[in-house]
């Protein structure tokens, strides 16, 4: 693959060997149709929603009848059809169709057609580039969204036929391989919730060094394993965004993910407590492996020794909470400390802990792999692309 450095005329910075022609540049709608019409629907289909595909992949297929269709289901879909994401396209949730059968889209979606390599431009509707000119005609605060005559009015660069089907050979390969990796760490995640499951209804149990059994497990409320806090106001710490010497304590909040805020220059917690989410993303338990700060009503244990931290994030996580609270949802101390939890000797305690940090250790590695991927997959559509 060449890399034209020193770009001359209409072409790319990246090239495959043996093309020098120049790009030739046309309207999106000049070179696809976009929104075919129908004939009248099938009595029955699959119906594909804005909530049916994620990162180009169809997660779920219900077939539905037409007389209980909704009325955004008007799309009828041909094999190379492209889906593009007319609300909130940054999303880039499109979707390459490339099934056999009745399939009905909904008008949230922009549907394109093509004689060019549908692949190709189905590709080509990720680059950033692209998305942004698209951005950039979008009506709407909440909800973004762009009609399709904007859309096709967007003007789009291509090769040949044959250029065409090499860039989009090549990306589809990346695509297949980037969902296989989702796969495989699916497959892993789905495996330690078995695990879980199993060892917390005690049909796996682990052995001593010696072969021997452990100790049968006690059940205790949450509020006799450890001491209790929740999260205070942001405005009374020392802090900032980005990490320094001085600011390297860092600061937790409810939110996706680990929570992270920001940095503050002094720490709250000791290293090895568990975070539990009050708010949002009720419930998801964290071991936090340094000394830290909790706002927002972000509840803070801090085990006694007894107790493993890596065990009880994995037994709160564990649990089914009912939220009781009117109005926003939250959890909070009281409701918390009434759940109870089986709890092992401390050294099946720490032999359970181990065996899944294991698992989150492999996941770990293969969801960065996947983000070498994403990343080399961003870089190709920058460049491979004008």
């Amino acid at each position: 693959m060449a890399n034209k450095k020193l770009k001359v005329g209409n072409v790319p910075n990246l090239r495959f060997p043996g093309f020098t022609e120049e790009w030739e540049t046309k309207k999106l709608g000049e070179i696809t149709i976009i929104n075919p019409k129908n004939e009248n629907l099938p009595i029955s289909f699959v119906y594909i929603d804005l909530e049916s595909v994620v990162n180009g992949c169809l997660l779920k297929e219900e077939r539905i009848l037409k007389d209980e269709a909704p009325s955004r289901a008007q799309r009828g879909l041909t094999k190379g059809d492209i889906l593009f994401q007319m609300v909130r396209p940054y999303q880039k949730n499109n979707l390459f169709f490339d099934k056999e059968g009745d399939y009905v889209a909904s008008t949230g979606y922009a549907q394109i057609r093509t004689l060019h390599n549908s692949q190709f431009v189905f590709q080509y509707l990720h680059n950033q580039k692209f998305v942004d000119k698209v951005i950039e005609r979008c009506t709407g605060t909440s909800y973004p969204a762009i009609n399709s005559s904007d859309l096709g009015n967007i003007r789009i660069h291509y090769p040949n036929s044959q250029e065409q089907s090499k860039i989009a050979n090549f990306l589809e390969l990346l695509d297949n391989r980037i969902q296989t990796q989702n796969k495989i760490i699916e497959g892993l995640k789905l495996l330690k919730q078995t695990l879980i499951k199993k060892i917390f209804s005690q049909q796996l149990r682990f052995k001593d060094d010696n072969g021997s059994e452990f100790s049968e497990w006690s059940k205790k409320k949450l509020n006799e394993i450890g001491r209790f806090y929740v999260g205070g106001d942001l405005e009374k710490l020392d802090y900032q965004k980005e990490k320094t010497y001085k600011y390297c304590h860092p600061i937790y909040a409810n939110g996706a993910g680990l929570g992270l805020y920001g940095y503050a220059s002094t720490a709250q917690y000791p290293k090895n407590s568990v975070t539990v989410s009050g708010r949002g993303n009720l419930g998801v338990a964290n071991v936090r492996h340094e000394e830290f700060n909790a706002i927002v009503r972000l509840i803070v244990i801090v085990p006694k020794s007894e107790i493993s931290s890596k065990y009880l994030e994995e037994a709160i996580n564990d649990i089914n909470f009912v939220i009781e609270s009117t109005g926003v949802p939250q959890l909070t101390v009281p409701q918390i400390s009434k759940y109870s939890i089986k709890i092992p000797c401390l050294k099946e305690q720490i032999k359970i802990a181990d065996f899944l940090s294991s698992i989150d250790s492999k996941i770990d590695i293969e969801s960065r792999l996947r983000q070498k991927l994403e990343e080399q997959k961003k870089f190709l559509l920058q460049n491979l692309f004008i």
